[in-house]
């Protein structure tokens, strides 16, 4: 299945949802939120990228206030036969970086004043590489409105959920089952826009890890980077990153160096990526796009 199918299938499956929550409230609910799904179906489309960079505080860096950076992104982008991407900065000592966008015509790559800070420069063109990877192979629209609609169905769920419990204290056996049917999908929608994201984003992973180290013709480059952005977000947690925006990153930046947590995280293990990545350093097949 291509990522456009993938994507229409995730809003449709998200859509779905918030009109289960209506149905399950009873009332006006189910045209409200049959309302808001289609609103979010768009926004999400067109506008997830914007979204996204304003949740992370996001400001564009110009080429006069950033140099190398745009000479780096503007070399691989030729490698990688793609646009050249704008160039976002996010004010936080998180060392990370994550691309967005609904298309290579519009591609964003976005990166901490922390990433900057820690990587040497080639290890920082394996990063960069990687994030190009990500536009290049069209994983981004799908990744980024994966990100957006699963923050805002959390949020719609909570509602659905205190307005379950405050309605039930009517005392009518119908409200009260309603109430229950909601409670239900308040709490199932969440894990159902996490699924989403656990199923894309460890291959994708894989994928952009060696389009990547093609484009840069560096792996190592991209393996000693991961190794230390894993190090980085485990002793300093982000200023902004949530658990519907964690899988756009190229480390998890909730959950790096947690044991229970590296069970649902969206990422595959940086030990599995490197060892993938050295392989092809040492003239192995790699992974190829997962």
């Amino acid at each position: 299945m291509t990522n456009t199918l993938k994507t229409l299938f995730l809003l449709s499956l998200l859509a779905s949802v918030l009109v289960g929550i209506g149905w399950a409230l009873g009332g006006v609910w189910p045209w409200i939120l049959g309302g808001l799904a289609l609103a979010m179906n768009i926004g999400a489309y067109f506008w997830s990228d914007r979204i996204v960079l304003r949740m992370h505080g996001a400001q564009e860096l110009t080429a006069a206030e950033a140099p190398r950076l745009h000479a780096m992104l503007e070399e691989l982008s030729r490698k990688a036969e793609i646009p050249t991407p704008k160039l976002y900065r996010i004010a936080d000592s998180t060392p990370n970086a994550f691309a967005t966008g609904r298309d290579p015509a519009h591609g964003v790559v976005a990166v901490t004043d922390g990433i900057v800070q820690l990587l040497t420069e080639r290890e920082l063109r394996g990063v960069i590489a990687h994030e190009l990877a990500h536009i290049k192979n069209r994983d981004i629209l799908i990744a980024t409105v994966g990100a957006v609609l699963a923050g805002a169905i959390s949020h719609i769920a909570s509602m659905a959920q205190w307005s379950a419990i405050l309605g039930g204290a009517s005392g009518d056996d119908e409200d009260e089952g309603g109430g229950a049917g909601a409670l239900v999908l308040a709490f199932v929608a969440p894990f159902a826009a996490m699924l989403h994201q656990f199923a894309v984003s460890r291959a994708r992973e894989f994928g952009a890890d060696a389009t990547g180290a093609r484009i840069a013709d560096d792996p190592e480059a991209l393996a000693s980077a991961l190794l230390k952005l894993e190090r980085g977000a485990a002793l300093m947690p982000p200023a902004h990153a949530t658990p519907a925006t964690a899988s756009l990153f190229i480390v998890n930046p909730l959950t790096a160096g947690e044991r229970v947590a590296r069970w649902f995280s969206t990422h595959p293990a940086t030990a599995d990526r490197v060892a993938r990545l050295r392989a092809l350093d040492r003239g192995g097949r790699g992974t190829g796009a997962a």
